[in-house]
């Protein structure tokens, strides 16, 4: 048995919103449950009742009379929830009230700390809400942004939704190649830009950029640019921010929708081709919110959220969605260790932050700095710390309890953009193991699956959800016949959702997720496609063909190495890698760089042509070639041996 971190006190426990819900729940239903796993047996034996009363215990707002809580639905991916009601996202937010608390706290690079009413940003909201109508915009239409962490990103975001549009956005660190074949997917009417953003010290200028989407996607009717860094000239066609911010606030008139109406796309990383545009709805993301934030997370009104992300990851999405339960959310723009990796932790002090969350690369960096805060006594008053983007080296739950604070409470959250949440999270009421999530989320009936396709305990096997979540996709955009959904998750286990990652859940119920079962590449918590960089790399004139992978070690930390084939006899030298280099980061972005690059003499592909990059990372990761692939099914076996005792 693992060492056991942290216990909650009766205090905490009893404290906690979770046990004020379970409270609720016994008395509303007689029960006499007294255990997270009762509860989270029931949300999943009891999955219409469960639901239905997160929209109650939370009060949501709506319109209408719901006639089923759950469709009839022949496959998962086909579900549709509460249909007949209407409801708004944005206007949830604002019916909190936050006595004389700051909604948003900011800074970012270049950036003095900010703080920002509600009522400042109700105000500013109002204002893009009436530009977007005088625009044309309508209920279903698309807004897109290329936007940094910003407060006028939230503000753009709120807008949006109030009259029922839909809302994108990508990280402005994109390559405008990566951003062109999202954006042009789904068609927007206005396009949100700034014209240049700053990271690691350096300042990029977007101006060019803008130009080619906006020649790349002819239905954006209009661009609205915000001069997020001052005096950078340029000739665009655009609205300015400034000029929409000087206009009279007026009152907001919230659109409700049906609660299966779209909020937002998201992107897969696009590992087999096109990004998938990941289309989650109003309700569905209402209600998992309101359940993940508040009961996973703890979040209450008073406190404030903070989880470093870019608008280009669904943290952004889930972060904001603090606002809902009267948190103030915190965000930060910029690298996280520029000038040093002090950065977000003064940054948590200045902003009184009571739940600090990143990716696990920048813990697991702050713990080989062997940063000490035990002395800082804002640093020991937050609450809980959260965890995602990879699986967090069990090294580093021994740094947080010993060198951050012997009595927080960590959260190792793992889910995706493909739910915009977690599968599996936080529980105010269990103990924290080394190396392990606490819990499945309530409403998720979560398994490990064996080879054999049957339920394991204690086994290493695939992540399957047995029943459908709200807040999964509605749909992807312009996807015929649900064709690209049903291949993502259904095609192994039919009628099952196969999420992609190597998970073990414990006789205690606790889980430990051994990174991903699929191709996608995850670079320090941030989903990157291989299709993306096998683009750019073999752009190059010099390359042939191109294979990627990403080792997760058993140190905590990543090595993405990038195998090329070259033309004829060319050879590999530090010329030809810094050429590729330079054309993934101006295709793409500098995260997208591999570690190391190496020249082989074949890429090992199947039979049915596809590349073979699960089987290399399995034999690079100590795997047998045996266990690791079919050489049966490949067309060209000899090339994968080249893997096997690689020395690097």
């Amino acid at each position: 048995m693992p060492k056991t971190l942290w216990t909650p006190s009766q205090t905490f426990r009893c404290n906690s919103n979770m046990y004020a819900f379970m409270e609720w729940v016994n008395q509303k239903y007689q029960y006499v449950f007294k255990d997270y796993q009762d509860l989270w047996q029931w949300s999943i034996e009891q999955e219409e009742q469960f639901w239905e009363s997160i929209l109650m215990y939370f009060d949501l707002s709506y319109t209408g009379v719901y006639s089923t809580i759950k469709s009839k639905a022949r496959n998962m991916y086909e579900t549709s929830w509460f249909e007949g009601i209407q409801l708004n996202y944005a206007a949830h937010v604002f019916k909190n009230d936050f006595k004389n608390r700051p909604a948003i706290v900011f800074q970012g690079e270049g950036k003095e700390y900010q703080e920002f009413s509600v009522e400042e940003l109700k105000s500013k909201t109002s204002k893009v809400t009436n530009y977007l109508r005088e625009k044309g915009v309508k209920k279903g239409d698309r807004v897109c942004a290329m936007l940094p962490n910003s407060p006028e990103a939230i503000i753009a975001f709120l807008a949006t939704n109030a009259i029922g549009a839909v809302w994108t956005s990508c990280s402005p660190d994109f390559g405008t190649k990566s951003i062109i074949d999202r954006f042009s997917q789904i068609e927007p009417k206005i396009f949100f830009a700034t014209n240049a953003y700053q990271y690691n010290g350096r300042t990029y200028n977007k101006i060019e950029e803008i130009k080619l989407i906006q020649e790349a996607i002819p239905c954006i009717q209009n661009t609205v640019l915000i001069d997020y860094i001052p005096e950078i000239e340029n000739e665009l066609t655009h609205d300015k921010w400034e000029e929409i911010m000087k206009r009279q606030a007026s009152e907001i008139l919230f659109e409700n929708v049906d609660f299966n109406h779209p909020i937002w796309i998201l992107y897969s990383s696009g590992t087999t081709g096109k990004p998938k545009a990941i289309t989650h709805s109003v309700g569905g993301i209402l209600i998992e919110h309101f359940k993940a934030l508040s009961l996973h997370q703890n979040v209450k009104k008073g406190d404030t959220f903070f989880w470093y992300s870019t608008t280009g990851w669904m943290m952004w999405n889930y972060a904001n969605s603090a606002l809902l339960v009267g948190g103030t959310v915190a965000i930060y723009d910029g690298s996280p260790v520029y000038p040093s990796t002090d950065t977000l932790w003064s940054f948590a002090e200045k902003g009184s932050i009571t739940h600090f969350g990143a990716g696990a690369s920048f813990f697991n960096l702050c713990m080989k700095e062997d940063m000490n805060f035990l002395d800082r006594e804002k640093i020991r008053n937050i609450e809980s710390f959260g965890s995602t983007g990879s699986p967090l080296a069990p090294e580093c739950f021994d740094w947080f309890y010993e060198k951050v604070n012997p009595n927080l409470w960590l959260i190792s959250l793992s889910g995706g953009t493909d739910i915009c949440s977690g599968f599996v999270g936080g529980n105010p009421f269990g103990a924290i193991y080394k190396g392990e999530i606490q819990c499945r989320m309530l409403g998720v009936n979560l398994h490990a699956y064996s080879e054999e396709g049957q339920s394991v305990v204690e086994e290493l096997g695939e992540m399957v959800i047995e029943n459908a979540i709200p807040s999964m996709p509605i749909y992807f955009w312009n996807d015929k016949n649900n064709e690209r959904y049903k291949s993502s998750y259904f095609n192994m286990y039919p009628g099952k959702w196969r999420h992609g990652d190597w998970i073990k859940i414990t006789n205690r119920n606790s889980l430990i997720i051994y990174g991903r079962s699929d191709a996608t590449l995850n670079r320090g918590g941030i989903r990157i496609g291989t299709s993306e960089i096998y683009s750019a790399t073999e752009s190059v004139e010099e390359v042939l063909d191109s294979l990627v992978v990403c080792i997760d070690r058993s140190d905590g930390t990543q090595i993405m190495p990038l195998f090329v084939q070259l033309q004829g006899n060319i050879v590999l030298d530090a010329k030809l890698k810094s050429k590729i280099k330079k054309a993934i980061k101006t295709q793409f972005s500098a995260r997208h760089i591999p570690d190391k690059i190496y020249s082989i003499p074949d890429i090992p592909y199947t039979i049915s042509g596809k590349k073979m990059e699960a089987p290399v990372k399995k034999i690079l990761s100590g795997v047998s070639i045996e266990k690791s692939a079919s050489i049966d099914a490949m067309k060209n076996p000899k090339a994968l041996y080249y893997f096997v005792n690689f020395n690097w």
